[in-house]
């Protein structure tokens, strides 16, 4: 599969029926709608800083019957820019936004302070370019180099996932 699969990829990962779930530069909702789905009576926070793309997650959910997304206009890279409290969420989603964000730092202190003791982030990134889909490979964010901000802000490498043959997958810990 050229293109990563956020089914498969959060089957993989395992969200639980009552879990709490932060999803990181949501983007048009690849995530947060079937993670919504898996948190059933939980509940998914939909950050994301264009509110075109909000809107566009709003709609696709209304229209698909779901209400357990809430939708935050927020900065993913600053302390309390995602407008959660500390430790708040159970598992986090960071897919396809290590590459594009400038404080990479900040972002992983963000996902550290709104999850709970124990909490788990699911991280999916590009690991390559092809035929002018994905990044620049200027941008590329390597598989090691992410994991190395996780593990120095404290977080555990939990086990790897398949992402697809143009991405990894890592799961870790708080």
């Amino acid at each position: 599969m050229p293109f990563t699969d956020p089914q498969t990829n959060l089957r993989q990962f395992g969200i639980r029926a009552t879990d709490h779930v932060a999803d990181f530069g949501a983007g048009s909702g690849a995530y947060s709608i079937p993670a919504s789905r898996m948190a059933g009576e939980g509940k998914v926070y939909a950050i994301e800083v264009q509110k075109d793309l909000l809107e566009r997650i709003k709609s696709d959910a209304t229209k698909a019957h779901i209400s357990n997304i809430e939708f935050i206009w927020g900065d993913i890279e600053s302390s309390g820019g995602t407008k959660l409290k500390e430790g708040a969420v159970d598992s986090a989603i960071v897919s396809n936004v290590l590459f594009q964000v400038p404080d990479r730092n900040g972002l992983v202190g963000e996902v550290k302070r709104i999850l709970k003791p124990g909490g788990r982030v699911l991280l999916i990134d590009w690991k390559d370019s092809f035929g002018g889909m994905g990044p620049n490979s200027t941008q590329l964010v390597s598989k090691a180099l992410a994991q190395s901000f996780f593990e120095q802000a404290g977080f555990q490498l939990e086990k790897e996932i398949d992402a697809g043959e143009h991405h990894y997958g890592l799961v870790f810990r708080k």
